[in-house]
């Protein structure tokens, strides 16, 4: 892949505040915190790696080996220094504005977390309280938060690898929302993260509207895998995917979910978990999950998936359209007035969904080892909302093991991931994951895909 071998210097572009000395200091390569440092190096390349078309972020990292990115301290700032940088994410020998600005909110959320976050006592991350705060302070910090502002952020979720015919109904459906003055908040990446966002440009223009919203939410062990999309203007690093699922539902206000793989099942499983749990019934939370003609099957396995191990009851808080965009955004446009309504007779802030109670264990971060999945209770005598809990953690692991390097590193070294469920719950999960490896939802269409996960009864 081309690099650009010149040393490029780059000023703040974007929501970036001042650095001190000592955050400087803590993200230079050999500091005491390589961690730091290394996290930075990694989400910087994915950055500027744009259009990439491997998912897998170890070969990333391989063909990038000699990248390298410094912050360096000036009287008047920083300026950040990249050398061996992708070509992509230049033009004429000048890096894109959007991409800049992309770098730079890297830089804004990791010092963030790492001086303001981590190091802060008032941060009790032990509490769901604690957790919630957090996400709400790193939201605010990178200005996501707007007050005053009646909800309007659509969140999209769907996958990175998905054929030309559903990446264009994403933009169609992007696009419908655009016309109704909708904004967009996505996983950040390609495919149905960046379709909705490239529909809605085109109907935001129409409605001369210059300030669109096109807000992408990560996180440092999945983005190289999945590179943010230069339609991207408010781009946010969360710490890990426990905290990045909490942005969207906190600060999102409905949630529209296209054909993905493994990934998007792990989000759907997320949310339901969060609205199956009994102190929040009533509150109104629009979820449409949409395709074109030909992505039936995607979602019958989905529906009988959820069906037999939520039951009816999670079935309630979804609605399945198929090839009608229209509807889509219209449906969409009349669940975010039962929100506004709600909120409002709530005295519940538009901005950030305070009410909304998460339970503890859809907060506390899920580290995909050997032995944890192996732990994991994927039984039916449980309440609903934990057992979604638990059957994300799964999926999550999974995930871990197709894209993320260190659960790629464990699988070579350990063999794949150990997942025990009821003998029920297991046949209804091999049939999805099955029906996912036949339609190429688990790698790029073309590669082989070698199982992450051994499926045993309980």
């Amino acid at each position: 892949m081309p690099k650009n071998t010149e040393i490029t210097r780059l000023t703040p572009h974007g929501s970036m505040d001042i650095l001190s000395r000592l955050e400087v200091s803590q993200l230079k390569q050999g500091s005491h915190d390589d961690s730091l440092y290394d996290t930075f190096r990694r989400c910087a390349l994915a950055v500027l790696n744009v259009d990439s078309h491997t998912d897998d972020a170890r070969e990333v990292l391989r063909q990038h080996q000699d990248f390298q990115i410094r912050v360096v301290q000036q009287e008047r700032g920083v300026k950040l220094e990249i050398e061996n940088a992708p070509q992509s994410a230049f033009v004429d020998g000048k890096i894109i504005t959007g991409i800049q600005e992309q770098l730079f909110a890297v830089l804004r959320d990791i010092s963030y977390v790492k001086n303001k976050i981590t190091s802060n006592q008032i941060f009790d991350t032990r509490t769901s309280e604690g957790i919630s705060n957090v996400v709400f302070h790193i939201l605010r910090n990178a200005r996501i938060l707007i007050p005053e502002v009646e909800p309007d952020l659509v969140v999209c979720w769907g996958g990175h690898s998905i054929s030309r015919e559903e990446y264009d109904y994403c933009k169609k459906v992007g696009y419908q929302l655009g016309l109704r003055r909708l904004n967009i908040c996505t996983g950040c990446g390609p495919g149905a993260m960046k379709g909705p966002m490239k529909g809605a440009a085109i109907g935001h223009s129409k409605q001369r509207i210059r300030r669109g919203r096109y807000v992408g939410l990560t996180e440092p062990g999945i983005i190289t895998a999945e590179s943010p999309n230069p339609i991207v203007n408010e781009l946010v690093i969360l710490p890990d995917i426990e905290k990045r699922l909490e942005a969207f539902v906190r600060a999102g206000h409905g949630i529209i979910v296209f054909p993905g793989g493994v990934g998007t099942a792990e989000e759907v499983l997320y949310l339901l978990g969060i609205l199956l749990n009994p102190e929040n019934r009533g509150i109104p939370f629009p979820l449409i999950l949409t395709g074109p003609a030909g992505s039936e099957e995607y979602f019958k396995q989905i529906d009988a998936f959820i069906k037999l191990t939520l039951g009816e009851q999670a079935r309630q808080h979804y609605t399945i359209i198929i090839d009608d965009q229209v509807k889509v955004a219209q449906e969409m446009c009349a669940g975010l007035e039962a929100v506004r309504n709600f909120r409002r007779e709530h005295a519940d802030a538009y901005y950030f969904n305070w009410i909304l109670n998460i339970d503890h264990q859809f907060q506390l971060p899920f580290v995909p080892s050997h032995e944890n999945v192996a732990a994991l209770d994927l039984s039916l005598d449980q309440p609903l909302h934990l057992l979604a809990a638990n059957l994300r953690r799964a999926f999550s692991a999974i995930v871990a093991g197709n894209v993320k390097a260190d659960g790629i590193a464990q699988i070579e070294q350990q063999g794949p991931f150990k997942i025990r469920a009821e003998p029920v719950i297991m046949e209804s999960l091999d049939a999805l994951l099955q029906s996912f490896v036949q339609q190429q939802r688990m790698k790029v269409p073309g590669n082989i895909y070698t199982p992450s996960y051994a499926l045993q009864t309980q």
